[in-house]
């Protein structure tokens, strides 16, 4: 009750009105915010760890607020930082060796239309690396620029065309939905056999500018995204452990990781609710 009017009476005379010594309830006050404190700490680390400690502050706290948790960015950081918990996201990165450019006169199709109201449309690529025991083995993703999902991707010892097409099997349904197919000049893209099977399922192509990464710019935010959430620090003892390892991380990314860009939802949860609301 003294908690409830304090913005209406002080607490002394409360105090002495209900025969209760002043040290009683700043005791009691404080226990309680104790409790509230610790209960929060959980929750954080708890959030924290179920992102695969890839959440910082800012998601941590749409994430909080889901539980019906109202709690600022700075609290959230000063309780991270008590905590130990540190997102990759605070670690630079290693920057791999360039290779050289496809020269094709193919132009940019896309023109950096990256918001598209049509799943499956267009779809953009790029590739990544990762340590497979001693030796470097790469990851190439298939990204809908509509809800941001990885709808292919694959894994493999080389940086090669044949990655690129073993990404497009892997993608489920039907490859005629697909319209425009937009990748950066990397010569992995640059192959007969993605040529034909571009024009089997009549699907476009659109390459950036020679040396203009902002006309890939999505795919190289996934790129840099998975990088720092599920390369980073790791060494797999084989390709099976890497693509065992790929394969839950594609889930978790699709179906339960956060995007600031879609509200907020996992790519899976952006598609269910804008599919709903056109039914």
């Amino acid at each position: 009750m003294i908690r409830n009017n304090r913005h209406k009476y002080s607490v002394s005379a409360m105090c002495a009105v209900l025969q209760l010594p002043k040290s009683t309830f700043y005791y009691e006050a404080k226990e309680r915010d104790t409790s509230e404190e610790e209960k929060l700490t959980h929750l954080i680390v708890e959030i924290f760890h179920e992102s695969r400690q890839n959440y910082g502050t800012r998601k941590i706290k749409h994430e909080l607020h889901k539980k019906g948790h109202q709690v600022s960015r700075r609290r959230i950081g000063r309780i991270m930082e008590e905590q130990g918990l540190v997102s990759k996201y605070t670690v630079a990165q290693f920057k791999p060796m360039k290779t050289p450019c496809n020269e094709s006169e193919q132009g940019n199709t896309l023109n950096r239309q990256f918001s598209q109201d049509q799943a499956r449309k267009v779809v953009v690529s790029d590739l990544t690396y990762v340590r497979v025991h001693s030796t470097w083995h790469y990851i190439c993703t298939i990204l809908d620029l509509y809800n941001r999902e990885i709808i292919g991707y694959s894994s493999g010892p080389r940086k090669d065309a044949a990655l690129v097409q073993k990404a497009f099997a892997s993608i489920d349904g039907n490859l005629h939905e697909l319209e425009l197919f937009h990748t950066d000049r990397g010569n992995e893209f640059k192959n007969q056999a993605i040529g034909e099977l571009l024009e089997t399922f009549r699907i476009d192509r659109s390459l950036s500018m020679k040396g203009c990464p902002y006309d890939n710019a999505v795919a190289e935010a996934t790129y840099k995204v998975i990088k720092t959430e599920f390369v980073f620090g790791e060494t797999f003892v084989s390709q099976k452990q890497l693509d065992l390892a790929l394969f839950d991380y594609v889930h978790w990314y699709n179906h339960i990781r956060i995007h600031g860009t879609l509200g907020y939802l996992s790519p899976i949860e952006f598609k269910r609710k804008h599919l709903n609301k056109i039914v």
